[in-house]
């Protein structure tokens, strides 16, 4: 049995990053503008300040595998507050373009004016690290989409059917359902999975985010919460995973990054509670599904080391 393309495809673009949720600095914000209005927002999910210093902001420019530009962050991001990157250069007579005094007004710290990460031109990916581990990224490293990425499936998220630009002359605003920044390089990057897309040359909502993580959950319905865990995860191959639900578990099945269903072997405690066992799967990224009695599906990616 496989998933469908659709299905896993999803499952795959949810990936965000085993880090727990609430717990580290994402990007919220991205402003692709025209000539050098260009800008990227840090937030800080957390309910303590954060030292900046050990952060970086990197540009992999044109389908790079390797940083192009980066700079490293100064300063103290607030308690559920946002740090704002633009660049610098307000001249019109700058070879490299120029920003508008409004954006460049809103910044929270600038970008040297050359080389600087935020020369982004919307193909490009825009990632934030933390002592030198990635913990964000907008793209996908290594993918050139052509002239931006897009909303088109069909495509594979890039421009070559012509789909409609997301990370080219537009605003990106992060969802607020959003609680955690994607670690790890996807395998597809659709952008209105996890963003807001705005015209360009816009920046007004820069300065501020809404989150779920600050105790004010935006549009969350109970039936959307995820209703079990897996744990440990990652795990090191010939661990026991167990799957820990609210609601009875019909069946579970776990599918390679290819979408093939893998054998497993599983025991049940409960009806709410199984346990998986990794001696005999090989070590990769897996997609884990489960039906539930009320023939509701939910799927979350899990590491075997």
């Amino acid at each position: 049995m496989k998933l469908s393309l659709t299905t896993f495809a999803l499952c795959l673009l949810s990936l965000s990053t085993f880090a727990q949720d609430c717990s580290e600095l994402f990007i919220s914000e991205y402003v692709e503008g025209s000539s050098n209005n260009k800008a990227v927002e840090i937030y800080n999910p957390t309910s303590s300040p954060i030292d900046l210093s050990a952060y970086k902001i990197e540009r992999y420019a044109n389908g790079s595998s390797t940083v192009s530009d980066d700079m490293t962050l100064s300063g103290s991001i607030d308690a559920y507050g946002t740090w704002v990157v633009t660049n610098a250069d307000t001249n019109s007579a700058n070879e490299f373009g120029y920003i508008e005094v409004e954006l460049y007004n809103m910044a929270d710290q600038w970008a040297p004016e050359y080389p600087s990460p935020l020369y982004m031109n919307g193909n490009d990916v825009i990632a934030l690290s933390k002592n030198g581990t990635l913990i964000d990224i907008v793209g996908k490293i290594g993918e050139d989409p052509g002239d931006a990425w897009t909303d088109d499936a069909t495509a594979g998220f890039t421009d070559a059917n012509n789909g409609a630009w997301w990370t080219k002359n537009h605003t990106l605003v992060r969802k607020a359902s959003v609680k955690s920044g994607v670690s790890t390089n996807p395998v597809l990057f659709n952008p209105s999975t996890e963003w807001d897309s705005l015209s360009i040359n816009t920046w007004s909502e820069l300065g501020t985010h809404d989150c779920d993580c600050n105790g004010n959950p935006a549009n969350i319905n109970e039936n959307e919460m995820s209703s079990f865990v897996a744990y440990p995860n990652p795990s090191v191959k010939g661990q026991i995973v167990t799957v820990q639900a609210k609601k009875s578990i019909e069946t579970i099945k776990l599918f390679s990054i290819l979408g093939q269903e893998v054998n497993i072997t599983t025991r049940s405690s409960s009806t709410t509670k199984h346990q998986l066992n990794t001696r005999d799967i090989e070590k990769g990224l897996y997609i884990l599904s489960l039906t539930f009695n009320d023939n509701t599906v939910q799927t979350t990616s899990i590491l075997i080391k």
